[in-house]
């Protein structure tokens, strides 16, 4: 009688449960960090569309946090909070902005990312 038979079996059963939690872990952080970018590029394009647009409309049909609302949206994220205030004078101003996205990691853990952003504009540089 051997009391070893079906031992491999149980070992390989444990070494692909590991490699399989360890997969799983890792498409997880994947999937973590491409919210992360997809936060991070939204924010900077909100804040980029907002920046012009508080010195004049720029063909904007809104208000600085309208355009940076809009671009946001289109790249998946909510507008959160916008420090755009209009500023009619030719000095440099700074849009800021924060945005979040949601999404899963793996299809089951939901998870939310929030990513802020500024963008400089200078009046100064539209005169001949």
């Amino acid at each position: 009688m051997r009391p070893e038979r079906g031992s491999v079996t149980v070992a390989f059963l444990g070494v692909a449960a590991a490699a399989l939690a360890v997969a799983a872990g890792l498409a997880g952080a994947g999937q973590v960090l491409a919210v992360r970018g997809s936060a991070l590029a939204a924010a900077e394009a909100a804040a980029l569309a907002a920046a012009p647009v508080t010195f004049r409309p720029f063909g904007a049909s809104g208000t600085p946090r309208e355009e940076a609302a809009r671009y946001a949206r289109d790249n998946g994220a909510e507008l959160v909070e916008c420090l755009c205030p209009l500023q009619p004078g030719y000095e440099a101003r700074t849009a800021a902005v924060k945005v979040r996205v949601r999404g899963s990691a793996l299809g089951l853990v939901p998870i939310t990312v929030e990513a802020t952003a500024a963008a400089e504009f200078r009046p100064m540089l539209l005169l001949p």
